[in-house]
């Protein structure tokens, strides 16, 4: 085994998860992320944010620009991206997505996954509707988000299957907790406390989802899977604050 991880696994062998893995490392990812600010990026500014790719294909559409890749032989799946204003050219949603499925240890239990991130402008038209209550609120903001999501990942995925897939998978996540929310409307209180809301998932165990809105600006960081088994939702990672 020591042999396989020095000098790398091949194609079939169970060991090549445990090889080390290549860039871009997860820091990485995140760092893109963050390094987009809505209202202010532009589209050339994240386009050299993103650089030339390396290990990844970039996608572009008229508003729309995705950086994606995948590791460890298809086993690990990611992307980053930004949606712009179709006139100003400035941020205004951005995305961090990772799928992990490699074990993390021998003889332990596969260690699956799904963090996801992102960050949006509300439109004024979507602020100025009238809510029954703050709970209703929250729930409306989630699913414009979930829409939001699909509509970007599906619009890209057209250049990019493995993106239109995690874009689906992101969206199955969101479409869980909503259904837990549409139950249970009154623990859509705990949406912006540390430990978000748990819910279940279809293809995974524990998940959480963590959403907070301040002004026009909805931040969402969904877990789900190992990703989940967290008890609190950290913002850090993402660039903002707890």
């Amino acid at each position: 085994m020591l042999c396989c991880l020095a000098a790398g696994c091949e194609p079939g062998n169970p060991f090549r998860f445990f090889a080390p893995e290549g860039p871009p490392s997860n820091g990485e990812i995140y760092a893109r992320y963050r390094q987009t600010i809505l209202k202010q990026s532009t589209s050339a500014g994240v386009l050299s944010v993103f650089g030339t790719p390396k290990y990844a294909l970039l996608s572009q559409s008229k508003s729309i620009v995705a950086l994606a890749g995948e590791k460890k032989q298809g086993k690990k799946m990611w992307f980053n991206m930004v949606s712009f204003d179709e006139n100003e050219l400035i941020a205004k949603r951005k995305y961090v997505f990772i799928s992990d499925e490699r074990p993390r240890q021998l003889f332990v239990e596969p260690w699956e996954g799904v963090d996801f991130g992102c960050q949006m402008v509300l439109s004024k038209e979507f602020l100025a509707e009238p809510y029954a209550n703050e709970n209703a609120r929250r729930i409306a903001v989630l699913k414009q988000v979930e829409a939001d999501t699909r509509k970007d990942t599906s619009e890209i995925g057209a250049d990019n299957a493995m993106l239109g897939l995690c874009g689906m998978m992101a969206g199955q996540g969101m479409e869980a907790a909503l259904t837990k929310l549409s139950g249970s409307p009154a623990i859509a209180s705990r949406l912006d406390k540390p430990k978000g809301v748990e819910f279940e998932h279809i293809s995974f165990d524990k998940c959480r989802l963590r959403m907070v809105i301040d002004n026009d600006i909805v931040t969402v960081r969904m877990r789900l899977g190992s990703f989940g088994k967290d008890e609190t939702v950290s913002f850090e990672m993402l660039g903002e604050m707890d």
